[in-house]
């Protein structure tokens, strides 16, 4: 597992790792990923990304599975016994962001039919590829994660600046970052 070339994580960082190799930068249009994936990066502003992985088994369990009505359901107390515990991150805006987050989800589905078909509009239902050669050459930010985070926001969702969703886009494959020296990256270059 640790002998191939990786963009980020390795032999300390195994979550991180197995991130990297099954999830970052892979389409997804399962909501129910999809809001994980929210709740998490809202998780992540101003930490490291190894952490919040560290926590996520905690986090499932904690927030129905990422079940987007469950959570929207969650009351004042289910959220305020949340902080008591250390298995998450203890940041009451952080927490009850996965309440309002889930109850803006929900009504984007109304909306749009599902929260897949709503954020893979912004990039024409396709992932965008790019092919950097090191990882220092990743943007942060885009005019298309302004774009989508302004949409986010206006729709209720928190916890979603321009860098945060620029990770998230590439937590749920609509960008593929992989750097072309990496092992997801062999032989699918032209």
């Amino acid at each position: 597992m640790h002998d191939k070339k990786r963009c980020f994580g390795g032999p300390k960082q195994e979550r991180y790792t197995a991130y990297h190799d099954s999830e970052w930068g892979q389409p997804s249009h399962n909501d129910n990923h999809l809001f994980e994936m929210l709740v998490l990066s809202g998780a992540q502003a101003g930490i490291s990304w190894d952490i919040v992985f560290n926590k996520r088994a905690a986090y499932h369990e904690a927030f129905h599975q990422f079940d987007p009505v469950r959570v929207a359901d969650m009351t004042n107390e289910d959220l305020d016994k949340l902080l008591e515990h250390s298995t998450i991150i203890r940041n009451k805006l952080k927490v009850y962001s996965a309440r309002q987050n889930a109850r803006a989800v929900l009504r984007i589905q109304q909306e749009c039919g599902s929260f897949s078909k709503y954020l893979w509009k912004f990039v024409e239902g396709k992932p965008i590829i790019n092919h950097w050669t090191e990882f220092k050459e990743l943007p942060t930010s885009t005019p298309l994660s302004i774009r989508l985070s302004k949409d986010l926001k206006a729709r209720g969702i928190s916890f979603i600046g321009p860098v945060s969703a620029y990770s998230y886009m590439q937590s749920v494959g609509m960008i593929d970052d992989h750097l072309v020296d990496c092992w997801l990256r062999e032989g699918t270059l032209a």
